[in-house]
């Protein structure tokens, strides 16, 4: 089950307390302090590691907790530090504090970890206490407590080139038809409940990651539908490529969805509409398909492509122009 949204709450270790311990040994009739430190707490680590494409696993388990440290024993035997709890999530994962709702660590590339609560410093035993003027010393420490905190995890999808249109516009074909991702593809709208991700080969040295972001709706911005959850994914997407259907089974008009698709990224965050963005018609074997294109493209003032992601017509065009953008070119 794909994952991009959880809430959980983490425990680091407490530290041990100290040991309050004097020596008594046989034919040692002064013996000292001799109690040892109690060890340090784990901390929960959160590492971003490559593999890792979902959040099910942190979904599946609300309460995390690291180990407490030991407490310090006689003969100044100190005691042993609890380990690192470890959470492994997704390169692009967010991680939030969930009571203040601040971005604590967007952990974007692969191998960045974040320290999300620290464990407690262990205690002094009674030897750390000796001195001179205090040579029986009766004080010790107990070990601090570790940081319990509430965290919310977002995933948002890291890849060069982003799918968007409405529902049924073609996006789950297209990425399998130029990746080897295989998304659920239906004949009717929203077969796809969770973004996908397929890497194009351009060729022997270079390829593009393709994410498909599920079709969004009017008021998407505003939670209607599932839009909040996938809006998201489209911020980590560097280019926009937006699939317009000839015939929408809803009978809407294609160029009217652009523009409410386009409304709908301005209302969620402004600046994904200076995303450089490639615009298509898509199923291009339908009839009133070029119409569509001419229209689109008199509007816009600038060049659309006309794709079929069933015949193949129009696809090496389309993985020519996003390689040359990527490159940093420039198409007109």
């Amino acid at each position: 089950m794909f994952v991009d949204r959880v809430e959980i709450e983490v425990q680091a270790g407490d530290g041990g307390s100290g040991c309050l311990s004097f020596r008594r040994e046989k034919y040692v009739p002064h013996g000292g302090p001799d109690g040892g430190d109690g060890g340090s707490g784990g901390s929960v680590v959160v590492v971003a590691r490559e593999g890792v494409d979902s959040l099910s696993t942190l979904g599946h388990r609300k309460f995390w907790r690291a180990e407490k440290g030991s407490h310090g024993e006689g003969s100044n035997r100190h005691g042993r530090s609890g380990p690192d709890l470890t959470i492994f999530v997704p390169p692009g994962t967010v991680v939030i504090d969930a009571e203040n709702l601040f971005v604590l660590k967007d952990l974007v590339q692969a191998e960045e970890q974040f320290v999300a609560a620290r464990g407690g410093k262990g205690g002094w035993g009674n030897a750390h206490f000796k001195s001179s003027t205090n040579q029986a010393p009766r004080e010790f420490t107990e070990g601090e407590k570790g940081e319990r905190r509430r965290l919310i995890f977002e995933l948002k999808m890291i890849a060069d080139v982003g799918l968007l249109g409405k529902p049924n516009a073609g996006k789950s074909t297209l990425l399998s038809r130029l990746s080897k991702a295989r998304p659920a593809i239906a004949d009717y709208p929203f077969t796809t409940k969770h973004p996908n991700l397929g890497r194009v080969q351009i060729d022997q040295d270079r390829s593009f990651l393709m994410a498909d972001i599920p079709g969004l709706i009017e008021g998407a911005h505003a939670g209607v539908g599932l839009g909040l959850e996938f809006l998201r994914h489209v911020e980590r997407a560097g280019i926009l490529v937006h699939l317009i259907e000839p015939s929408p089974l809803d009978g809407t008009d294609p160029v009217a969805n652009y523009r409410a698709i386009r409304n709908e990224l301005r209302q969620y965050n402004v600046r994904l509409c200076e995303r450089p963005e490639i615009v298509m018609v898509t199923k291009c074997e339908l009839p009133g398909a070029a119409e569509v294109r001419q229209r689109l493209a008199k509007e816009l003032q600038r060049e659309v492509l006309l794709i079929s992601a069933v015949t193949g017509q129009g696809l090496n065009q389309l993985t020519g122009v996003i390689a040359r953008q990527l490159a940093g070119g420039v198409d007109e």
